[in-house]
């Protein structure tokens, strides 16, 4: 199973995590949400998959670009 790095396209702070470790995701669904200059922006996943790591957690500020999630498709 190859392992997809999830990235965040911008800068803030996260506000949500919907998913958890070991759950499925299918494409398109929210892994993590970025609030960002008062905008809540969802990080969908890009494939089917299980959630094989979360690397951030609520309140944890992210740069844009950085790595958020790792899902196994």
């Amino acid at each position: 199973m190859p392992e997809i790095k999830i990235v965040t396209e911008v800068a803030g702070r996260i506000c949500a995590t919907p998913v958890q470790v070991g759950g499925t995701v299918a494409d398109g669904d929210d892994v993590v949400v970025v609030e960002a200059m008062k905008m809540e922006i969802p990080v969908p996943s890009p494939a089917n998959g299980t959630i094989v790591s979360l690397l951030v957690k609520v309140d944890d500020v992210v740069a844009e670009g950085q790595a958020i999630a790792i899902v196994a498709s």
